[in-house]
């Protein structure tokens, strides 16, 4: 190394010199030095030149990256437009459907709350029935059953308690009994061991056309009575007697007579035609009553004019009397 020392060959080892005096004594250069020099200055040209060359190179990069992202958003533009749409659509879209969800719960609720009404008016209407068919007389009905029907209904004897047969009566207030309640009447009464079983409809209307001309039939054994809560008093008078036979000759009674169940079917198509005539009537004489007030009132108003048409000339006829009289004098 140039700073080590060594034996100065000019004292002959009496005093030593480093390397450099000694070189530069004899007027030669330190190569090794110059040379170690030099290496460093290449060196640090080297890394001068590859920091700049570096910097140069993440310079164009990130030009390079500037331009490509410019020119990949310009491409994608339209297509981030039409993205935004898209979503601003989803948005609107999801909005709607959480307030038609809302629509849909507060409308939920008042259907809950109709029904709940609905099913209030139901049993109140059971109740009115029970209470209507308690004032009839020489009838029984039972409190409310929990289930297989609304009411039990049967005859009493002289000493007040219920007579065989019992009946089973549903009461329906929709807008058309339909099959299924027929069959769940016919169940239901299975299930109680009844073999007379009663579907009361709120008006005849709710009835469908076969129910109307079918309203007394057998049914897997069970006699069902079509009818309605301003029919049934009446139906039960007509099926009184048969009701009585029933019980002294057994509730087969009908089966082995089927001509007298035929008759009974008939009895009822008659009735029901004859009340609805006489409905027709009743509303023919209620618009003749109508007509004969209306015209009554116009007669009396046509008399009335007329009786002021007559008094009018003679009032006239006074009044062109008394000049003539007057001139006269």
């Amino acid at each position: 190394m140039p700073t080590d020392a060594i034996e100065c060959p000019l004292c002959l080892g009496e005093g030593k010199l480093k390397r450099t005096e000694v070189l530069d004594r004899l007027g030669v250069k330190d190569f090794a030095r110059v040379a170690q020099l030099s290496a460093e200055e290449a060196f640090r040209l080297l890394q001068q030149k590859h920091r700049h060359d570096e910097q140069s190179v993440w310079l164009r990069f990130e030009t390079e990256l500037a331009k490509r992202m410019a020119e990949i958003r310009d491409r994608h533009k339209d297509e981030s437009h039409a993205t935004q749409s898209e979503r601003d659509n989803l948005t609107r879209r999801v909005e709607d459907c959480l307030r038609e969800v809302a629509q849909l719960r507060e409308r939920n609720q008042e259907l809950e709350a109709e029904m709940s009404k609905v099913s209030r008016i139901g049993k109140r209407e059971e109740m009115d029935f029970a209470d209507e068919a308690r004032t009839w007389a020489g009838m029984s009905v039972s409190e409310k059953l929990p289930r297989h029907g609304d009411f039990i209904v049967a005859y009493r004897d002289p000493s007040g308690a219920s007579v065989e047969p019992r009946m089973l009566v549903d009461n329906k207030d929709k807008a058309t009994v339909t099959e299924g309640d027929i069959a769940k009447l016919v169940r239901d009464a299975k299930e109680r061991s009844l073999s007379v079983a009663v579907l009361v409809a709120r008006t005849e209307e709710q009835l469908r056309q076969v129910d109307r001309e079918c309203r007394w039939e057998q049914e897997e054994g069970v006699w069902v009575l079509r009818t309605t809560r301003q029919w049934l008093p009446r139906d039960l008078e007509v099926l009184k007697p048969l009701l009585e036979r029933m019980r002294t000759e057994g509730p087969d009674f009908l089966q082995r007579n089927a001509a007298l169940a035929e008759e009974v079917r008939r009895t009822f198509a008659d009735i029901d035609a004859i009340e609805k005539e006489l409905g027709k009537a009743s509303k023919a004489i209620q618009s003749v009553s109508g007509l004969v007030a209306k015209y009554k009132v116009r007669l009396n108003s046509l008399c009335d004019s007329t009786a002021a048409a007559k008094k009018l000339p003679m009032r006239q006829r006074d009044r062109s009397d008394i000049p003539q009289s007057a001139g006269a004098l």
